[in-house]
């Protein structure tokens, strides 16, 4: 039950990841200002934003395995629109891109929640061990989708387009899979102005709530500011693109190593 989760599951992230990569290259080969090529940043992450407010919604009406194949069909189109030159496609492409993070995000773990606990009545405390494994192998991929990149957009000489053209074959497998392998299962339909009312108390009336949402936006600006700058900074020293993004996934897997080490039963660490 597991593998048949990861068989979906994998083979999206690594379409996300293969992504990251030469996404603003690709905006400066197609001549674009640096501030054009902003726009269309902010493009995705608003729209990241505004649908990740109603994906949960949408996979508890939809259902989780239609959302999935909805996210491996959504993704495909955002990038097959990246052999577009016209920045109107681009920027439509960047809210499609939204809309798939979204999906990503929320409609694959709904999915394998609703099985494990409704279905097959598993112990609830397995439901970690599952999402640990897809995360190590998560932080895997995601080095090895900077070295695939960059074989394909370098060594090949194919360009910062074929990275997003390499990802589609996997979208339309996790999609594939996901129809032969998976049930249809739905969430609670709850209305969408009850949940957010809900969420916006809770966010209101505790402080530390209020505070770690606050804490965790700034840190994921400075991190978006990062994404956005990293590719202009290195890019006119010759730096190999692919292989830096690989060297940022792998530091990010050692900090989380480091974290889950320093935490261990063994050293006691806290977070606080």
């Amino acid at each position: 039950f597991q593998h048949g989760y990861y068989r979906v599951y994998l083979p999206a992230l690594a379409a996300d990841w293969l992504q990251g990569p030469y996404l603003y290259k690709l905006y400066q080969r197609y001549r674009f200002l640096e501030g054009q090529i902003a726009i269309l940043y902010v493009c995705g992450f608003a729209s990241s934003v505004l649908f990740g407010l109603v994906s949960s919604s949408l996979v508890d009406q939809l259902g989780a395995k239609k959302s999935c194949v909805l996210f491996s069909l959504t993704y495909s189109i955002c990038c097959l629109v990246k052999l577009s030159r016209d920045y109107l496609v681009l920027a439509v492409g960047r809210v499609l891109g939204g809309l798939s993070t979204a999906l990503l995000f929320s409609a694959f773990e709904a999915w394998y929640v609703h099985e494990h606990v409704e279905r097959y009545d598993f112990p609830s405390e397995w439901i970690a061990v599952t999402f640990a494994r897809a995360a190590f192998w998560n932080n895997i991929i995601a080095v090895g989708a900077g070295g695939v990149a960059d074989f394909f957009a370098e060594w090949l000489g194919l360009g910062p387009v074929a990275p997003f053209m390499v990802s589609i074959p996997l979208l339309v497998l996790s999609g594939v899979f996901a129809v032969k392998n998976w049930d249809e299962n739905y969430g609670k339909k709850r209305a969408f102005s009850k949940t957010c009312g809900d969420g916006l108390k809770c966010l209101l009336s505790d402080r530390r709530v209020l505070l770690l949402g606050t804490i965790q936006a700034l840190f994921e600006s400075v991190i978006y500011i990062f994404i956005f700058l990293w590719t202009p900074v290195l890019d006119p020293h010759g730096a190999p693109l692919g292989i830096v993004f690989s060297g940022f996934m792998a530091a990010s897997m050692l900090g989380s190593s480091l974290y889950h080490l320093a935490v261990s039963k063994r050293y006691h660490l806290q977070p606080v």
